[in-house]
């Protein structure tokens, strides 16, 4: 039944049309849903992945996804570019940018309860970050939470700014970060919109459902800690950025 489910949504995918409720198909919990999640990873060669994702780590994005709280994806390794980077708009059904803290993790994070200074000290890099999306959805409560969860919360890949030297001492919750498009702003926000702090969004991970299934958080893997700003639908080619004051700038060009 997962394998019927989890070729549903890799269909989808590949004709990048709208995923269909899954009827008898879906999962019925949020644990269902990640445990489907890791069964498209294995089916995409991504276990261990290159790392996770964290959506609606905001209360406008909970309010925007119509979720109760944050919820995690895998990250494959082909969805990675450094950047400037460039992507086709017409590879996506409906795509979106998202400002981003990232980080890349030095130390594994075993699954279960972790607390803020136990993340933090498991951290080696933090960077400026542009999570790809893509709202490959119809109606998000009839499709189901379990469901957007077995697809990865909308991921579609991700753009990585340059590391930044010596990290420790910025105050992640107060840097501020923009989106823009063509040059123009969209949208701002701050770490601290990110459950409180980066860092605390990447304790939530490592406690999550996602981290259980996927057995824990590895050294060398990259975390989209969450969207400081609501998702930017990008409706035809443009040049994107992203750049927060402390953490330096990605871009990304549609064409």
């Amino acid at each position: 039944m997962a394998s019927d489910a989890a070729e549903a949504i890799l269909e989808a995918r590949r004709s990048r049309r709208v995923l269909a409720p899954l009827g008898a198909l879906a999962p019925r919990t949020a644990e269902a849903g990640y445990t489907l999640q890791r069964e498209i990873a294995l089916r995409l060669g991504g276990v261990p992945p290159a790392g996770f994702k964290i959506g609606a780590t905001t209360t406008q994005m909970q309010a925007y996804l119509g979720l109760s709280g944050p919820a995690a994806g895998f990250v494959p390794k082909a969805g990675l570019r450094a950047t400037p980077a460039s992507v086709r708009h017409a590879d996506y059904v409906d795509p979106g940018i998202e400002c981003e803290v990232g980080l890349r993790l030095a130390r594994d994070i075993p699954p279960g309860p972790c607390t803020q200074d136990q993340a933090a000290a498991a951290v080696g890099e933090v960077f400026a970050a542009m999570e790809i999306v893509d709202r490959r959805y119809g109606d998000l409560a009839v499709l189901g939470t379990p469901t957007l969860i077995a697809d990865q919360v909308f991921h579609a890949g991700g753009v990585l700014g340059a590391p930044v030297a010596d990290w420790r001492a910025i105050d992640l919750a107060a840097t501020r970060g923009r989106i823009s498009v063509d040059g123009q702003v969209r949208a701002e926000g701050v770490g601290a919109d990110l459950l409180g702090h980066p860092f605390a969004a990447l304790a939530w991970l490592a406690a999550s459902g996602c981290a259980a299934a996927f057995g824990g958080l590895r050294a060398g893997q990259v975390v989209f800690l969450g969207s400081v700003t609501p998702p930017i639908w990008i409706d035809k080619p443009c040049r994107t950025a992203v750049e927060f004051d402390t953490l330096g700038r990605v871009e990304l060009t549609f064409t």
